[in-house]
């Protein structure tokens, strides 16, 4: 499964890197036989889903649909203290991060690492969560978010991973996830998904959840309300020997009561000392091998569209 799903799992945060240039990126990773296989990124992430999804027609082109996300100004990266611990790949020459090889199986210092990072991470996204109002920015919501990890001697691991610009990941409406805060103020009726990641001692903590801004109508409350659903009963089949593409199954048989299609270029991940790490967690039905090992840590980040195109 680790050889297989890497580079699914490299592409769905290496992504954000495109947001830096006009050009489309070719990113390469390693797969078996020939080791290496393309990734053609498109600009930014709402291209990439009109890619991917909507294969939209003219009457959803953005002249005669006002309210397509539209990006905005990104504005210069935040620093960080220098007595705050950094990240190996921050200031790293290297053009993407290392994986681990296999799960990293945490002991007592590992697991008490990664509570206090997990409690900050979840701390700081309650937070966020209060600042979700028409009128604000993304901008703004990462410089909150940012202030309040320095602040808590923490480092916000996004900064600076394969290039990425700013402290927390703000993906709003159609944006799948990982969307690069900027000067767009957030409208009544957005959806705005914030993905929060801090460095503590040495471990990183992950999570996100999703936020209704304003007066959002019902078809997003209910894509919000069921994703919910599927992230909640994914995590209570969770326990050591359960086969992790359990997960996967749990979500996708939740999701087709309500004709929700799941998102599948993006993966959860294992979590710890490194930022992204195996296992790789596919959302949907799978045949990976691999189980659920105690004392290992990883994300389930369900993601879903309206229509189910990629069934």
């Amino acid at each position: 499964m680790a050889s297989l799903s890497s580079p699914r799992l490299l592409s769905s945060f290496l992504g954000d890197r495109l947001a830096l240039s006009g050009r489309p990126l070719l990113l390469r990773s390693a797969v078996p036989g020939s080791r290496r296989v393309a990734y053609q990124a498109t600009r930014t992430l709402c291209n990439l889903v009109d890619i991917l999804f909507n294969r939209r027609s003219r009457d959803d082109a953005p002249e005669n649909n006002p309210r397509r996300l539209h990006p905005g100004k990104v504005s210069p990266r935040l620093s960080v203290p220098n007595h705050i611990q950094r990240p190996p790949y921050v200031n790293s020459r290297q053009q993407r991060p290392g994986m681990n090889n296999g799960p990293e199986i945490h002991d007592e210092k590992g697991i008490e690492c990664m509570r206090a990072s997990g409690k900050l991470a979840a701390q700081v996204l309650k937070f966020a969560g209060t600042l979700v109002k028409p009128g604000i920015t993304t901008d703004e919501i990462d410089k909150a978010v940012h202030q309040m990890i320095i602040d808590n001697g923490a480092y916000p691991s996004p900064l600076g991973y394969c290039g990425y610009p700013k402290s927390v990941c703000t993906s709003v409406n159609e944006c799948i996830c990982h969307g690069i805060p900027d000067s767009r103020p957030l409208e009544d009726g957005d959806i705005i998904n914030i993905d929060v990641t801090v460095y503590l001692n040495g471990y990183h903590g992950d999570t996100s959840a999703t936020f209704l801004c304003g007066d959002v109508d019902d078809e997003a409350k209910k894509l919000v309300k069921v994703t919910r659903e599927c992230l909640d009963k994914a995590i209570s089949i969770c326990a050591p020997g359960v086969e992790i593409k359990q997960i996967g199954r749990t979500i996708q048989d939740h999701a087709d009561k309500f004709k929700f299609g799941v998102v599948r270029h993006f993966v959860g991940h294992g979590v710890g000392k490194v930022f992204h790490a195996e296992p790789v967690v596919l959302h949907f039905r799978n045949n990976e091998w691999g189980r659920m090992m105690l004392n290992q840590t990883f994300t389930i980040g369900t993601a879903f569209r309206s229509l189910p195109l990629f069934y």
